[in-house]
This record gives structure tokens, sequence and C-alpha cells, in this order.
């Protein structure tokens, strides 16, 4: 499932397959992936890339013929490249490039999205707006944390996946962070110091950075895609043992998705307030 690396992922991706070429013509198929509207405009789409935008999940597209468009992946979607003429099962949308290649949005399951919007109403967008700060492109510590998620009672875990208070984290991710920050995913979020606050926004940070590195590449890959590598350090290894202390990790349920943690890392403390 993308999330803030793997979209930054295709951001890049997309800025650099689209950056040496010219978008000669868009294609989109009738399907939920333009629930939205503005298929007919996505097909209308000309022009060189004049920038491309990432804000938590969200891509955003500007070409210099002032037409733009917003894409979130949902659950399956990515941006691939292939040469013209090759068959891509589950394109839903496709941009072919003066290079004599097809940039497709590939979705298997349909929950992304694509919105045709003029370039410089992008930004301005409501769903943009409404997105808190996203850990790439503001630097995070731990007082804005606390900030954002000092005063709630849900648990850590689950408040991390608001997207109004901090932009890009998953379920992966925030998984991940908890794990690399020593603190239990089922604390209350106003039960965390300041030096807790301080060490989570570390890990998120360094945690980001481990996925961008591990994952980067021509195309993105999902862990959850049969044979891809889980390259995560606590994420889907329930049994094994924890790469820290060698306890067997744990896999919990909260809010209907996997949380795994270590019991000896992140022991479950009495909230202090």
């Amino acid at each position: 499932m993308p999330e803030l690396p793997e979209v930054e992922i295709a951001r890049r991706t997309l800025e650099r397959w689209l950056g040496g070429s010219e978008v000669t013509g868009a294609q989109a198929e009738r399907t939920r992936v333009f629930r939205a509207g503005g298929r007919a405009d996505f097909d209308r789409l000309r022009g060189r890339l004049a920038r491309a935008d990432r804000h938590g999940k969200v891509l955003l597209v500007s070409l210099d013929s002032g037409q733009g468009f917003l894409s979130h992946l949902g659950m399956t979607g990515k941006w691939v490249r292939r040469p013209a003429g090759e068959t891509v099962p589950y394109s839903r949308a496709r941009l072919t490039l003066s290079d004599g290649t097809v940039v497709h949005y590939r979705d298997p399951r349909l929950f992304g999205r694509i919105e045709p919007h003029p370039a410089d109403t992008l930004r301005a967008l409501p769903e943009l707006r409404a997105l808190g700060p996203d850990p790439l492109l503001t630097p995070l510590s731990g007082r804005q944390l606390r900030d954002a998620f000092g005063a709630t009672r849900v648990p850590i875990k689950v408040a991390l996946l608001d997207q109004r208070r901090l932009a890009g984290l998953g379920n992966i991710h925030a998984a991940e962070a908890l794990w690399r920050a020593r603190l239990h995913p089922g604390r209350p979020a106003r039960s965390l110091e300041l030096p807790e606050w301080n060490r989570l926004a570390t890990a998120i940070r360094r945690g980001l950075a481990f996925a961008l590195a591990a994952e980067d590449g021509e195309e993105i890959a999902y862990v959850e895609e049969p044979g891809t590598e889980n390259p995560f350090k606590i994420y889907a290894r329930e049994g094994e043992p924890c790469p820290r202390c060698g306890t067997p990790i744990r896999l919990l349920r909260q809010a209907g998705r996997r949380t795994d943690l270590c019991p000896r890392c992140q022991p479950v403390r009495r909230a202090s307030r």
C-alpha cells in the first residue's frame, strides 16, 4: 500500500520520465479512478512537465500548457512506464510521450484517483489545504508532534494515521516509527511526554529515510505484492525475532488494521495523566 515514501518515489519517477519528454497524447478508461469527474479533461492533457510535487500521499503534476492533475494512488495504484504498444494489465489511464514510451496509471483495485485541474489551482484544492504538515517537506520536531496529537486520548498508532494532523504516514510507517521510538502503539497519545515525542519525531524521520533508500528505483514495488521482499524492520514480521532484542514480534489489531510490535522494546505503560 503506498505511503509517503512510495508516493515520493512515484513523484521522482514521474519527474524523470516526463522531464525530458513532451506529453503528446492522453487516454483514460471509463472507471471510478475518475469518480470526481474530469476524464475528458485528462484526455486533453498536452505539454511538457513544469513541476511534479507531492504533499503527504497526494501527487500534483503540472504541465507548461497550464493543465495539471492530482493523483492519489489509493491502495494498489502506481505509475509505470512501458514502450508504446505494450499491453499493461489494469492500465486505467495513459500519457503518451514524445520519446516513444507510455506512462500508465495501473490500479488493480481502483481505490486510486486522478483529478485534472488547472495547474495553478492544484495547491489551493480543499483536499490539499486540509492536510497536516508533511514530515519530508517540513522539519519535524517533538514539540510539533505534541502540539498536533498531545491532547487526544486516541492510541498513538491510530492518531498518527490522521492525515489532518500529519500528512503521509500510513499503517506501515506508523508501526515502524513506534518500534524505532520504543513506544507501545496502544498508549493514548496524550500520555506521551516531550522526550518521547522527541524520540518519535526522530524515529519518523529515520524510518522515512530508510524506506526511501531501500525502495527507490525505476518502479515502485509494494511489500504486499507477490515476490516483493519485505524491507521493513517490524511490519508484517509476526513471530520473527525483533531485530533489536530478539523477542518474537507480536500482532495487534487496531482500528481494523494490523500493528506489529515488540513486547519487550515497546512495553505498555500506564498513562501519566
